[in-house]
This record gives structure tokens, C-alpha cells and sequence, in this order.
């Protein structure tokens, strides 16, 4: 009986001791395996060339746009040097379009500095858009302000101006009807600075292109 006791401890410290060493087997290959390497972001494709910013400015830029749109490529909708200083034109060259849109302007001081909104730009009632959308400034470093999270005033659009991020009377980024004058204010939306040198510019190039 003695013996047969002592058989029976020791099976299971057997296993015991097998199934410690299998662990230990899975674990070494779990932290051997080597990390996938990150892959280099897709350079986007432009159906023209940009007046606005040049393929350096591009690249930074295209790494801060949502993961939907990498690899589509990039399509010139509206430019005011083809298109000509009117809202209700840009407004008119979106229809047909529903997907997000990246809106690039450079003013008469030569500051670059934009938007991109998740949706095509379009007349509204109210404030449309979703978090994806944000805005940008070149000054001259790439500074990107998204979503705060605290309103929800992404996009607006009526015949006589065009709005992104809004915030106590004071709006991200303004665009008249003429396509020529604008504003800038730190807003609730994005929390962002004056993205041109002075709250209130001319546009010199304005280029609105689809990115689906």
C-alpha cells in the first residue's frame, strides 16, 4: 500500500512538471517572436499638381488623415485660379461628391494653412461633420489641431460664408461668399491657434480637393 502511494504522488508531479515545462516552452516562443515592422505610410497620388503646397508639405500633412482615405487618390474638385473666387461655385463643383474633402489655402502674406473636412462641403442648415474633421496650419512647421471633444460645430456652410469649428461667437476658420476674404479665432472645436498671421486675410489660392 505504501508503494502504491507513493506512485500515486509522484504522477502528478510528473505531469505537473511537464505541463510547467510546455508553459515555459510557449512563453520563450511568445517573446522571441519579433514585432511586425511598422509600414511606411502610401505617399498620396495627386491627379494634378498642387499650387498651394508643395510634395514635402503633402507627405506631412497626408499622415495626419484618417486611415479611410490612404491610397485613394487625390482629385482637384475646386481651385480659384481654374475655377474662379465664388462659394456658390465650390459649393456647385461638390455636388456629386460625398466623401472627404481637404481644403488648402494660401493668403496674401504667403501663410499656408487649411481643413479637412470628413465630408464634402455642401450648403447646410447647420453644423454637419464628424471628429475626423480638423485643421491645419503650415507656420512654417506643420501644426495640426484636431477634435477637442467639446462641441460638435465641425462644418457649416450658407451662400454667403463657409465655417469649420466654432466656439463663443468666434469660428476655426471663415470663408466668405467671394472666396477672398476670411477669419481665424481659437475655437472650442479644435482648440487651435490663429492659423494665419493675422485673424483676418486675404486668400490668394484656394484648392478644395476629394480624397475618395
Amino acid at each position: 500500500m505504501k508503494g502504491r502511494q507513493w506512485r500515486y504522488t509522484q504522477l502528478p508531479t510528473e505531469m505537473e512538471d511537464t505541463l510547467s515545462g510546455e508553459e515555459g516552452e510557449e512563453e520563450e516562443e511568445e517573446e522571441s517572436a519579433p514585432a511586425p515592422a511598422p509600414q511606411d505610410p502610401v505617399e498620396p497620388q495627386l491627379t494634378e499638381a498642387s499650387q498651394v503646397l508643395d510634395a514635402s508639405e503633402i507627405k506631412q500633412l497626408s499622415l495626419h488623415l484618417p486611415p479611410r482615405v490612404t491610397g485613394h487618390p487625390w482629385s482637384l474638385v475646386f481651385c480659384t485660379s481654374r475655377d474662379g473666387f465664388s462659394l456658390r461655385r465650390l459649393y456647385r463643383q461638390m455636388e456629386g461628391h460625398s466623401g472627404p474633402v481637404l481644403l488648402l489655402l494660401r493668403d496674401q502674406d504667403g501663410q499656408m494653412f487649411g481643413a479637412f473636412s470628413s465630408s464634402a462641403i455642401r450648403l447646410s442648415k447647420g453644423f454637419y461633420g464628424t471628429g475626423e474633421t480638423f485643421l491645419f496650419s503650415f507656420s512654417p512647421q506643420l501644426k495640426v489641431f484636431k477634435w477637442t471633444g467639446h462641441n460638435s460645430f465641425f462644418v457649416k456652410g450658407d451662400l454667403d460664408s463657409l465655417m469649420m469649428g466654432s466656439g463663443s461667437g468666434q469660428f476655426g476658420l471663415w470663408l466668405d461668399g467671394d472666396l477672398y476674404h476670411g477669419g481665424s479665432y481659437p475655437c472650442a472645436t479644435f482648440n487651435n491657434e490663429v492659423l494665419a498671421r493675422r485673424e483676418q486675410f486675404c486668400i490668394k489660392e484656394l484648392e478644395a480637393w476629394a480624397l475618395s
